[in-house]
């Protein structure tokens, strides 16, 4: 029963747009201005780093489960501390500090972070109209400047699916023609096997297309 609440209780929280999204969506963009694994990594990492500020939500989820007084550290700090210029400066900083063309990976590092806020401004609402979710850009030190949007899509939306799904197969396309993919972030040897199977697929595809002609 306890996991059932708890269940239903994080299917109707309003989160933000997908982990996975992000990650697509910064890889997308900005890898090919990186001249480095390294850099790429940072950049792309930049993209998803905000939301380490709704870490809280496990804990959320454990007094739930377990049955313990209930915690709301998810509604407290998300979007308070990665979600705003001063998050985005601290991390843009850190990835700079980390990278091979510093400069420019801070620069794209910031960049990546305020793709992550437009995303979520404008996919993350909950499950009602009502449910919309602003960024404080200037948090963790002052609410008083709230970024919103009345249309926002809700996270579960056709339009995040839609997004992701086109987003991962410029992705793959990208990968079969390049040579290289976001697996190459944790090993060459994967990656180099992932895309020979981007390949192998293209090249079943197109054949299939010639016996139909």
């Amino acid at each position: 029963m306890q996991y059932q609440v708890a269940t239903d209780w994080i299917i109707n929280r309003s989160f933000v747009m997908s982990p996975i999204t992000h990650f697509l969506a910064s890889w997308v963009g900005f890898e090919r201005f990186q001249a480095s694994q390294r850099d790429k990594a940072l950049v792309v990492i930049a993209g998803i780093i905000p939301d380490l500020d709704g870490l809280g939500i496990v804990v959320d989820f454990a007094t739930r489960v377990l049955g313990l007084p209930e915690t709301d550290y998810y509604q407290s700090f998300h979007r308070m501390y990665g979600h705003g210029l001063p998050g985005a400066i601290l991390i843009a900083a850190a990835a700079g500090m980390f990278g091979i063309r510093r400069f420019w990976v801070a620069i794209w590092a910031f960049i990546s972070v305020h793709l992550h806020l437009l995303c979520d401004v404008i996919g993350a609402r909950g499950t009602t109209a009502e449910d919309i979710w602003g960024i404080y850009y200037f948090a963790p030190f002052t609410t008083a400047y709230e970024l919103s949007w009345s249309g926002q899509w809700p996270l579960v939306g056709w339009q995040n699916t839609t997004i992701s799904i086109i987003l991962l197969s410029i992705l793959m396309i990208r990968a079969t023609a390049s040579g290289y993919s976001p697996v190459g972030l944790l090993s060459q040897r994967a990656d180099i096997a992932f895309v020979e199977t981007l390949r192998d697929r293209k090249k079943q595809l197109l054949s299939v297309f010639d016996q139909n002609k």
